[in-house]
């Protein structure tokens, strides 16, 4: 069997399971070759050499963990500048945030030469190589350059804009360019497929030799949609769990009144909070037998708090709740409990279970896990109901939830209000469609339907 080699940009230790479903269930993948996670240690060296890192090597389990520290300037210029403040602004459609002369293309670039000349020495001949996310886009081409000629699959997480977007990017060719230099391309949506589609064909000139398969400078590239799941199993045990069922107990006494609300996400201009915010506020302007009752439970962990863009999504948002809760608060009641912290994986299927109602609403998004975990939590004698941005991923499987587009807030708010009213069958009916649809591609699914397409690909050398 040949082994399985993972390459992102942080490394999880499969065998703790705070890692999450994703780390689990690539951790059981790497197991069963004994295979190899290459990635960035999490460590920065103050005054290090650009373009050189040391290489540390730890066993966990069957699994063998490598990772390669960063100089002070690579890290700045590779992750923060390039693919934290170009890259992700620009996958999520946001051109107006990309700070496209911060100059960060020859450290990314750098860094993902770095990354290849340490994996290199570290691969062998019949190695199948999975390379995870924007930060890595180029990692093939750099290996490929060097005489490797392994198989090589590359996964983007997040969403890939429309060519026109996409095309305002200045490295855009150059990027998409490297792309051929794997076998298999994985995206979360077909919408992604499309864009990416037509993108190659009018800037890169590729030609289409069938329904997913592409071909330019001498490659046969294979681009195919991938949605990614979660571990639904490991998820509902979460939910039985002691810490859970202490959530749900104590929200259900808390708010025997009220009806719940949720929603869970970073703190990131990708995820709609403000436009979340002033729909709910439009619900209990336009409905107002809402008032003493809905009750929104909204957590955005810290992210990026160094960041001009965040800082003031912060500032926002906190004025956002403030002024929903000046303005129709009373009391002994607050319609937003606007909740700036982490909160530990093991009771949030709790506050999931104990929602009337989960608010999962982003401008933008790749797949969006947090509406898989929400249906996963859900009571099927009680289910709560899913209201979903159609620009998330995840939009194109969860046909049963109600779609909203989230720059409409009055249409939004409308759907918000049919949810909260929405008679038990059809709850239940759309619940039971929702669970097996989550069953069936879940992350083991995802697991291994990406690399048996990679193990199907012709194999070319470099």
């Amino acid at each position: 069997m040949s082994r399985l080699v993972v390459v992102s940009n942080r490394v999880a230790d499969p065998r703790k399971t705070a890692a999450g479903g994703l780390a689990v269930a690539l951790g059981q993948a790497l197991e069963r070759s004994g295979g190899l996670w290459f990635g960035w240690s999490g460590h920065i060296t103050e005054g290090g050499t650009p373009g050189e890192g040391e290489l540390h090597l730890q066993q966990a389990g069957a699994v063998q963990l490598a990772t390669v520290d960063l100089s002070r300037e690579d890290h700045d210029s590779y992750y923060l500048n390039y693919s934290n403040g170009v890259l992700w602004p620009v996958l999520h459609n946001r051109l107006d945030l990309a700070d496209f002369d911060a100059g960060g293309f020859a450290g990314y670039q750098r860094v993902n030469r770095l990354f290849a000349q340490r994996l290199k020495a570290l691969l062998r001949p019949d190695d199948i190589v999975w390379v995870h996310d924007y930060h890595l886009m180029p990692l093939a081409a750099e290996l490929r350059a060097m005489g490797c000629e392994q198989r090589m699959g590359f996964f983007l997480h997040v969403p890939l804009p429309p060519p026109q977007l996409l095309a305002a990017l200045p490295e855009s060719d150059r990027l998409m360019r490297s792309l051929f230099a794997y076998d298999l391309v994985g995206f979360q949506s077909r919408n992604d497929v499309a864009h990416f589609s037509r993108y190659v064909g009018v800037e890169v000139g590729a030609d289409v030799l069938g329904e997913h398969e592409f071909r330019a400078h001498g490659k046969t590239l294979r681009a195919q949609a991938f949605p990614i799941g979660i571990d639904v199993e490991e998820f509902q045990a979460l939910t039985e769990g002691k810490e859970a069922r202490e959530m749900h107990e104590q929200l259900k006494r808390e708010y025997a009144r009220r009806r719940l609300l949720v929603g869970v996400e970073r703190l990131d201009y990708s995820k709609g909070l403000p436009q979340r915010l002033k729909a709910f506020r439009t619900l209990l302007q336009n409905y107002p037998e809402n008032k003493g009752s809905a009750t929104l439970i909204q957590i955005a962990s810290p992210s990026r708090e160094s960041v001009d863009a965040y800082a003031a999504l912060r500032s926002e948002l906190e004025s956002l709740s403030g002024a929903i809760n000046g303005e129709h608060g009373e009391l002994d009641w607050m319609p937003v409990r606007y909740i700036h912290r982490n909160v530990a994986r093991k009771r949030l299927p709790g506050l999931y279970r104990a929602a009337a109602v989960a608010l999962v609403t982003p401008l933008r998004d790749g797949m969006n896990l947090v509406a898989k975990e929400y249906v996963a939590a859900q009571d099927p004698a009680d289910p709560g109901v899913l209201v979903l941005s159609r620009f998330a991923g995840a939009a194109e499987q969860l046909h049963e939830a109600l779609l909203v587009n989230p720059h409409d807030t009055g249409r939004t708010a409308e759907t918000i209000q049919r949810a909260l009213q929405m008679p038990l069958a059809e709850r239940q009916q759309r619940h039971a469609a929702l669970l097996d649809r989550i069953r069936t591609q879940d992350v083991h699914w995802w697991r291994e339907a990406f690399l048996a397409a990679l193990r199907e690909t012709r194999k070319e050398s470099a």
